[in-house]
């Protein structure tokens, strides 16, 4: 497709395209996308990405990462849209759960938006070395992950009561990442 376009581009336009030298910040193409205007755009071209991409008025690069990641069950299930969205237009102050989270969650203001996150997270909380680590990640795809949980949130609630977290934390960040491997 991509060899299809630059032959288009040189035959109708008598211009070259080089896709390793193409801005990363093009304005027309930030306006293209906060009008929603994306039909046959990879990976933003459903009535989810396009409904939602106005609201979020993407920017940079990392705001079409974020846009591709926020229109998944995990975040919508987890109720994670909304705050994102409130700290993103302003109406919100960014804030994280606990300052030891800060390092994962500052990107994305506050809000875990992604599987990978919630892994940090859960690593952070519950003091796992990079082996527990790999476990977790392991077993965090699998469909009987919600027989699982228990076992990790003891260690996670301990590890929060450590570092004086209160366990609403722990209990938003699981709705999360139950989220995350529901199967709708």
């Amino acid at each position: 497709m991509l060899e299809d376009s630059i032959k288009i581009i040189r035959r109708d336009y008598e211009q070259e395209v080089d896709l390793a030298h193409l801005p990363a910040d093009d304005p027309l193409v930030y306006g293209t996308l906060q009008k929603a205007d994306t039909v046959g755009m990879f990976q933003i071209e459903s009535r989810a990405q396009m409904a939602f991409l106005p609201r979020l008025q993407p920017k940079c690069f990392y705001d079409i990462v974020v846009q591709v990641g926020i229109i998944r069950p995990g975040p919508i299930v987890g109720k994670m849209v909304h705050p994102y969205l409130k700290r993103r237009q302003g109406r919100e102050p960014p804030q994280c759960m606990h300052p030891s989270l800060e390092p994962v969650l500052a990107r994305t203001l506050g809000v875990p938006l992604f599987q990978e996150q919630l892994l940090r997270m859960a690593m952070i909380a519950a003091g796992l070395k990079i082996v527990e680590e790999r476990a977790l990640r392991k077993f965090s795809s699998v469909d009987d992950l919600k027989l699982r949980i228990p076992a990790i949130q003891k260690s996670e609630l301990a590890g929060l009561a450590e570092i004086g977290a209160m366990n609403f934390i722990a209990a938003t960040r699981d709705r999360s990442c139950e989220s995350f491997h529901s199967r709708s």
